[in-house]
């Protein structure tokens, strides 16, 4: 088998799920070392070790050093097999990252498979469900696969508990797609998440959303999540273009008041969409690995992020492509290509 040496220093936790997506979709092995070596907590936390454990599921792979906090791993990856899979990451980690990780290999499998998810749903540091649901997964239905996400109970930090159940058909071939122009602007809807917290500070937060953004601050869009498992809050913007979605969110915590929540999440709405590109911060980064896996492809963007930059560098090294990313109309345009 072939083996890559890889460097986790200079990246997060999306350099090892990147990477282990990456093996189980090439066959090609990787042992990495000083992972997160720069984060306050260096290592592999609970989401990375249930990263890792799905991957080995999914793809029959052997692993070394597969513990709380350990800064190295191999991973040898087998054959990718479809099937019913459930993985939990026994905290509020997320439950979505864990996703991302193994649904290109399942795409890839032969027959369709199931998974079911536990963990958080709402994180703060990783996509929403709703995000993947309604931004990230019909951006990928563009490039023709087919999968589709069940939110079954939802999971905020710290208590997690959230459920998620997804199903993914075999996708033989994706087809290479551009994402350029967004379109008109057809709506902006917020709707706020409250879980065993009063609904009056989801109310501030769509109030202050109302009035930067123009959304409808009725009372029915402050959603009480039941069952409460913990405390939780998080407010949601879809912004709908004719071509394309971004889902943004603003997640309550303490110290922090429902205005200034509100306001951050009302902020991040508008720059998106005073820019000119079409996929926002957080897609833009998570579009890179399928468009390479596609072998061509291209989108518009306001900014290139440090998380891109090094997502990029990491897949040039298990795919023959190579990514390119220069000005274009007030952002950047980045493009993939064999």
């Amino acid at each position: 088998m072939d083996m890559m040496e890889l460097d986790g220093s200079q990246g997060g936790g999306q350099l090892l799920r990147s990477a282990l997506t990456l093996s189980l979709c090439t066959g090609i092995g990787f042992t990495m070392r000083d992972i997160r070596a720069q984060r306050r907590r260096p290592g592999l936390m609970r989401q990375h070790l249930t990263a890792v454990t799905a991957a080995a599921r999914v793809g029959n792979a052997c692993t070394q050093g597969v513990q709380l906090g350990a800064t190295s791993l191999r991973f040898e990856p087998g054959p990718v097999c479809a099937g019913d899979y459930q993985f939990a990451t026994g905290s509020a980690g997320s439950a979505t990252l864990v996703l991302q990780t193994i649904l290109p290999a399942l795409w890839q499998a032969a027959a369709p498979s199931r998974v079911r998810l536990e963990g958080g749903t709402h994180n703060p540091l990783a996509p929403s469900a709703d995000f993947i649901a309604d931004a990230y997964l019909p951006a990928l239905a563009r490039m023709g696969v087919q999968a589709s996400l069940e939110l079954q109970q939802h999971g905020f930090h710290p208590a997690g508990g959230g459920v998620l159940q997804v199903e993914v058909a075999p996708c033989a071939a994706l087809q290479a797609c551009d994402f350029h122009d967004r379109g008109n602007l057809a709506s902006i809807e917020a709707t706020v998440l409250m879980s065993g917290l009063s609904s009056s500070i989801g109310l501030r937060e769509l109030q202050v959303l109302a009035d930067r953004l123009g959304v409808d601050p009725h009372p029915r869009h402050v959603r009480s999540v039941r069952p409460a498992l913990g405390p939780g809050n998080v407010a949601l913007v879809h912004v709908r273009h004719d071509a394309h979605v971004e889902v943004f969110s603003g997640h309550g915590e303490r110290g922090v008041s429902a205005e200034q929540v509100g306001a951050r999440l009302a902020g991040q709405v508008q720059q998106y969409l005073q820019g000119s590109g079409c996929v926002g911060e957080h897609l833009s980064d998570q579009l890179l690995l399928p468009m390479a896996l596609a072998g061509a492809g291209s989108f518009t963007t306001a900014a290139i992020s440090e998380h891109l930059v090094s997502n990029a560098r990491l897949i040039e090294k298990f795919l023959p492509v190579e990514f390119d990313w220069q000005p274009h109309v007030g952002g950047w345009r980045v493009t993939v290509s064999r």
